[in-house]
């Protein structure tokens, strides 16, 4: 009996001591003693909305600094517009902390989308009217990012010789690679070898001479030992030709 009397005392003690503990850890009890008053922003940003920075953080402040949710204030705040990623912390005793990264559109993707510098597709609305001119098209399967955005990167540096900008490249659902410059050339890669017929056209294109009056407006590398080419007129009219690769060039330039 003495016993049992001695474990009763010891779990009733523990009790008093701990339920309060857990009472202010769950915000139940002193939340508004030790209430997160401050908001410190640790970053710069130009787009995200102050305000609504604010309001968005206002309920996991008044949790306290024991009860805050930290996990859940992030995931708040990295659905507000504008915003990649968020790190939010604290700091005794009453102070939290906030870091914010932007979107940085580095490219649009297919009809809706934008793609980060950091390599993440996000909705084109977040950016509503101030959208950046003059971003590359790129597009494809969301999983092969990385894959379109080298090749992007590969293409543009091969033709910048060549006074050509790119200004698109998209892989279909094929799985088949185009391109497309800032003169109105469309270039038809095809599925197989994409960089090595890149590169390999990259290398002849300043020696094709165009005929009088023509621009080059469309050229088809599937070809293994040529491409195909059509000139275009101010007047939009077209013909095509096909340009053989000599075999021993083709070699040595996919090499």
């Amino acid at each position: 009996m003495r016993a049992l009397t001695r474990i009763l005392g010891i779990v009733l003690a523990i009790a008093v001591i701990a339920l309060p503990l857990l009472a202010v850890m769950n915000g139940w009890l002193g939340a508004e003693r030790f209430a997160l008053t401050r908001l410190q922003v640790t970053s710069e940003f130009r787009h995200v909305d102050a305000a609504q920075l604010q309001q968005t953080l206002k309920p996991y402040a008044a949790q306290g600094f024991f009860a805050v949710r930290l996990k859940d204030a992030r995931q708040a705040v990295e659905r507000l517009p504008w915003v990649e990623e968020a790190e939010i912390s604290k700091q005794w005793p009453d102070v939290l902390q906030v870091k914010i990264v932007e979107h940085r559109p580095f490219a649009l993707w297919d009809e809706d989308w934008l793609l980060s510098e950091r390599g993440n597709l996000y909705p084109r609305a977040v950016m509503g009217d101030a959208l950046p001119e003059g971003l590359p098209q790129l597009g494809g399967d969301r999983h092969r990012v990385s894959e379109v955005v080298a090749l992007y990167n590969q293409s543009r540096q091969l033709f910048a010789t060549a006074g050509l900008a790119v200004t698109g490249l998209r892989l279909d659902a094929r799985g088949s690679w185009s391109i497309h410059f800032d003169s109105g050339l469309e270039v038809i890669v095809g599925r197989h070898d994409a960089e090595p017929r890149i590169r390999r056209f990259a290398h002849l294109l300043p020696q094709l001479i165009a005929p009088p009056g023509k621009h080059l407006q469309r050229a088809d590398l599937r070809y293994a030992n040529g491409f195909a080419l059509r000139w275009s007129d101010t007047q939009k009219t077209a013909d095509s030709s096909r340009f053989p690769v000599p075999t021993l060039v083709s070699a040595g330039v996919a090499a």
